[in-house]
């Protein structure tokens, strides 16, 4: 059972037509419910498998860029804020919204900015002509970031009753 599965409840009324994978109980303590139109608003708001894949492009991005094999100018100051790309749209905007009580949300929204300070440092590392602390970076803190937004983003797929 994955993070936000854990974290969602669906409304009784909603029982069939939520996923196997979602839990009766939440948390100890928490009465948050996530209904199927929510879910399907979600769903509708985000294209969550876009989303990976764009987030999952900044690796060979940023890696052409400690080659020297691309001409893509990169700016670590845009790069760091993550508002910006379409994913950070909605994690500000609509997803807040809608989904901003659940604590999955949050961790989420946390991830998702240290993506971003991951990749504006690579970034700034190539602008700083540091090709193997950029590499390193890559392939530490951005790469566990990266994976962390991918993970928390296919469990909210999950979650919200897809596969």
């Amino acid at each position: 059972m994955g993070f936000f599965s854990r974290i969602f409840k669906w409304n009784d009324d909603e029982r069939s037509n939520r996923p196997t994978s979602a839990p009766d109980t939440m948390a100890p303590g928490s009465d948050l419910t996530l209904d199927a139109k929510t879910a399907a608003a979600v769903l509708a708001e985000l294209d969550i498998d876009t989303a990976i894949a764009n987030h999952e492009n900044w690796k060979a991005r940023l890696h052409a860029q400690i080659r020297q094999e691309s001409t893509e100018a990169l700016n670590p100051e845009l790069i760091c804020q993550d508002d910006r790309c379409d994913l950070g749209k909605w994690l500000h905007g609509p997803g807040r919204d809608r989904l901003g009580k659940y604590p999955a949300f949050s961790v989420l929204v946390a991830r998702h900015k240290y993506f971003h300070v991951q990749a504006s440092t690579v970034a700034a590392q190539v602008l700083a002509k540091q090709p193997a602390e950029a590499e390193k970076t890559l392939n530490s803190s951005f790469r566990y970031a990266s994976s962390q937004v991918v993970l928390l983003l296919k469990e909210l797929k999950r979650g919200l009753g897809t596969r």
